[in-house]
């Protein structure tokens, strides 16, 4: 056997026997084991295709072979094999890759991607550009279980087959989502499990696909060999894959929630390497969900397959019973359906991480908001201090959403504003309403919180003519660049809005004779809520300062760092009210 850091490419493993990749592969699941218990990171989607990746590059030829993994959040096997095995086996280079395909990195990775179902729909496009310059080469799409019953796996399902011409579908079924997997497309990958790919009624071959099923899926030899099988195809075919996911990892093997992304722990017990017991808002919110639904039979959370994301454990969910709603990755048939239950009657409550609401746009904006029903969708992760990976940043939100009319798009600065803002959301009837979680650590507010939330707050009343209207989380921001300009002689008004999605006019009309008026959010500039008052404020002659992020695609980013290139330290916004 080589030694692993002497395997750079694919073509290092061409040579090998099927015992010698079987060996190759118990040694390449040691290696990630060790780093994913520093590193932490997907755990069981990478685990579970260890085998199955292997045999890809064997059978197949990459780069001129075009291989697409969905989501990509499994391809660090991948990435050992293509030049990168240096950034798994030495703790100096573990930070060196993306934990998703990155052409930056490879010409082994097509594409830089992180949401779900997309890998049929751009093989595709691959096999297209492929037959239009008479090419022959072989296009792969690998594609989970739960991604492939997200619409837009099933819109590229549906049209593979027309082409009549290449183009291989490999399903990872490994029996889970992040947590469950619902609807009855998975009933009948269970139908075709048991029968050993033999049932008469299947979905794949009633659209055109040659099925191949193999039912040991981390089986070296089967893999090899149905991979063959399908290779140089002048037609769709689907391979069908039984996986386990998380194999190798006792504990991942038995709690595969916990450990489809998992942070730091103990290799050998599996228990975390340390244990965060704080209170987070996820937690918050789905304690209060929970006491609503005590409260309200009729009311209902939903979740597009990421119910550990908005706090609801398996426990909470047994909890919540029918009135949890887990749709799987499917974000836009979630906000849909948050307005049929909406026209229903019931107050439905979509919790949904920033980056994957970004999905559902026209769902949010016709379904909706056209509609004007008193649905409400919660969202996580949209701040600067949310996930940093460039495929799952989440600080677009406010610019998405609140220009979509009669959509109301609510940004609590704390707890107490957060519960009272769900309650309110809840409770009126006249139009949808979005609400930002906020970022950071949990901030508290031992006052009463005015639960006008159309109006602005004024947090604290200034006499030097100069105001800062901080949104959200960055509400705290603004107490500490007061602080910094009280120290300095300059008592500054303070103005936390709530409301990003419309201007509370008499409040800002009432600074029309301020000579500078700061706004700062936590989200990109363009189309955000600094330009609403800027844009507002000039009739009067004030200077408007619109303080917040570029608008730019970040990666694996400092918050802090951030927060400085923006100008947005407390020194910095301090110095700017100075700035006379």
């Amino acid at each position: 056997m080589k030694d692993l850091n002497s395997i750079r490419y694919p073509d290092d493993i061409k040579g090998m026997s099927i015992d010698e990749l079987t060996v190759l592969s118990e040694e390449l699941r040691a290696v990630l084991l060790k780093k994913l218990s520093v590193c932490g990171g997907h755990a069981g989607p990478n685990l579970g295709v260890v085998e199955a990746t292997v045999a890809l590059h064997y059978v197949f030829d990459a780069p001129t072979d075009k291989i697409v993994f969905d989501v990509s959040h499994q391809s660090y096997i991948h990435k050992m094999l293509t030049g990168r095995i240096n950034a798994f086996t030495d703790p100096a280079h573990y930070n060196d890759v993306t934990g998703y395909t990155c052409p930056r990195e490879s010409e082994y990775d097509l594409f830089e991607v992180g949401h779900t179902s997309t890998s049929i729909a751009m093989s595709i496009g691959l096999a297209e550009a492929r037959n239009l310059k008479k090419g022959n080469e072989n296009v792969v799409a690998f594609i989970g279980d739960a991604s492939l019953g997200g619409g837009e796996a099933l819109e590229g399902l549906a049209y593979a087959p027309s082409l009549k011409s290449n183009l291989i579908v490999i399903l990872n079924d490994n029996q889970k989502s992040i947590a469950d997997n619902h609807g009855a497309l998975y009933d009948h990958l269970e139908i075709l499990r048991q029968s050993n790919g033999q049932a008469a009624n299947n979905i794949f071959k009633a659209l055109g696909y040659q099925y191949i099923y193999v039912g040991e899926g981390n089986d070296m030899k089967s893999l090899v060999n149905a991979f063959s099988a399908a290779k140089d195809a002048d037609h769709a075919v689907l391979v069908h894959i039984n996986t386990m996911k998380g194999e190798g990892l006792p504990a991942a093997e038995a709690d595969k929630e916990r450990f489809h992304y998992t942070a730091p722990f103990d290799l050998k017990t599996g228990a975390p390497r340390v244990y965060d017991e704080s209170v987070d808002y996820t937690d918050i919110f789905a304690d209060h969900m929970l006491t609503k639904i005590r409260d309200n039979k009729n009311v209902a959370v939903l979740t597009a397959g990421t119910p550990g994301a908005i706090g609801f454990s398996p426990e909470r969910r047994d909890e919540a019973g029918r009135n949890f709603i887990d749709t799987g990755i499917c974000e836009q048939s979630a906000v849909s359906i948050v307005a049929g239950l909406a026209k229903g009657g019931c107050r439905p409550v979509m919790g949904v991480m920033a980056t994957f609401i970004q999905r559902s746009y026209d769902q949010l904006s016709q379904d909706l908001s056209i509609n004007d029903l008193p649905g409400v969708i919660v969202d996580f992760a949209g701040s600067v201090w949310g996930i940093s990976d460039v495929t799952h940043l989440g600080f677009f939100d406010i610019a998405m959403a609140s220009n979509i009319p009669n959509l109301i798009f609510l940004a609590p600065a704390n707890a107490e504003e957060y519960v009272a803002m769900i309650d309110w959301a809840i409770e009126q009837t006249d139009h949808p309403v979005f609400i930002r979680t906020p970022g950071g650590p949990v901030e508290h507010y031992d006052g009463h919180v005015n639960d006008n939330f159309l109006e602005y707050d004024i947090v604290e009343k200034g006499k030097d003519g100069v105001a800062i209207i901080a949104a959200g989380s960055f509400l705290r921001l603004a107490k500490e660049a007061s602080d910094i300009l009280r120290a300095n002689g300059v008592e500054m008004t303070i103005i936390n809005p709530r409301i990003l999605s419309s201007l509370d006019k008499n409040c800002l009309d009432s600074l029309r004779d301020y000579r500078q008026i700061i706004t700062i959010e936590d989200g990109i500039v363009d189309g955000g809520f600094g330009q609403k008052v800027a844009a507002y404020m000039g009739a009067y002659g004030v200077r408007v300062d619109v303080l917040g992020l570029k608008k730019e695609f970040l990666d694996r980013y400092d918050a802090e760092k951030v927060l400085v290139d923006n100008g947005l330290t407390p020194t910095q916004i301090a110095e700017i009210a100075m700035d006379k």
